[in-house]
């Protein structure tokens, strides 16, 4: 069966996510415009299509602010920019997308967070309902359309702004999120439905899912799977270094880590530790370790194995409808080295169209 080509992405630390050793604090490796910078520009220099710039209140540094400035140094690879609904205005984080896209040429694309607003707690329902009613505002405004929003949490009349992206219309929205609210909103907005780790199984089912709510809606979704990446020339040696990530990792250390996350009680987080609990911490699947959701709340597994298995795992992913790949690794730079060197050359992939 052919397939359509992926789209592969990696993953800039914005949220001081990077270590030789999880768990262990590095200076070297915290959140900053020059690492993080570096990064980047590193996945744009081995090929790699995108790379996500997440977001995260307590954490890193302004992810709208570096998109902006990273924008001005990337050469070919498309940025990825999550935006926390929680803390934006729609009307002026579209000015702000539409500005970044022309920085970029058009090689933006959006992934779209249901947050909070800082030092606020709104149930789930009505964060993912208000979530929905801002990718309708942005689409609207971003697709060039007078905007008449009589909504829940805002009522507006607007023209869209004079600024738009290149193409003249909305950017792909990437959207994640487990529960009931979250796959409805994600039927409702998104462009496509990321999803964290799990057994094949698992992720046929969810993929099945979400194709059914969103026919329902009279729309499509593509999918795209989050997870992070150990691949080295021999098996022995990828278990050997996932083993060396979490070797000076305590299990106090861990679970504050977990807990500390402002995802820490979502849907898709109790699936990882679910899955991280079936295998007791080592392999749920063929090559899938959970042990390095001992000390991360969010995605919680990786891809381990020697290029050949790291290939055969993804490519059987997109068998099941995978069109995106949003990768990591520890640390990020080193590790897309060695994916870059060892798998993608092997892949056939592009931008998401």
């Amino acid at each position: 069966m052919s397939l359509p080509p992926c789209e592969v992405s990696w993953f800039s630390a914005l949220c001081d996510d990077d270590y030789e050793f999880l768990g262990v604090p590095d200076t070297r490796l915290q959140s900053s415009w020059e690492h993080c910078r570096d990064i980047v520009l590193q996945a744009d220099s081995l090929g790699f299509d995108n790379v996500l710039l997440p977001s995260g209140y307590a954490l890193g540094i302004d992810t709208t602010a570096f998109a902006a400035a990273i924008a001005t140094w990337v050469k070919r690879i498309r940025l990825l920019m999550a935006v926390r609904i929680g803390e934006s205005w729609p009307p002026q984080l579209a000015r702000q997308i539409a500005t970044i896209d022309q920085m970029l040429g058009g090689r933006l694309a959006v992934n779209i967070i249901s947050s909070d607003l800082p030092g606020e707690v709104l149930e789930s329902a009505p964060r993912y309902a208000r979530t929905v009613e801002a990718m309708s505002i942005l689409r609207t405004l971003l697709n060039g359309e007078a905007l008449d929003h009589e909504g829940e949490f805002w009522k507006l009349k607007l023209k869209p702004p004079r600024i738009g992206t290149v193409s003249g219309r909305a950017p792909q929205f990437y959207f994640g999120g487990l529960s009931d609210p979250a796959r409805d909103a994600a039927a409702k907005g998104a462009d496509v439905y990321l999803m964290w780790p799990d057994t094949l199984p698992g992720m046929r089912a969810i993929i099945a899912d979400l194709r059914e709510r969103a026919e329902r809606e009279g729309r499509s979704l593509r999918f795209g799977y989050r997870v992070h990446v150990v691949v080295r020339e021999t098996e022995e040696a990828a278990r050997a270094a996932a083993d060396r990530l979490i070797s000076r990792l305590d299990g106090d250390t861990g679970a504050k880590i977990r807990a500390n996350s402002l995802d820490s009680g979502s849907a898709g987080v109790r699936r990882q530790a679910e899955l991280r609990e079936a295998s007791g911490g080592e392999y749920i699947e063929d090559n899938l370790w959970t042990g390095i959701g001992r000390a991360r709340s969010g995605c919680g597994a990786a891809i381990v194995g020697d290029p050949d298995q790291v290939l055969a795992k993804l490519e059987a992913y997109r068998a099941e409808g995978i069109e995106a790949f949003i990768l990591s690794g520890y640390p990020h730079a080193a590790e897309a080295d060695l994916f870059a060197r060892h798998v993608l050359p092997r892949l056939d992939h592009r931008p998401l169209g």
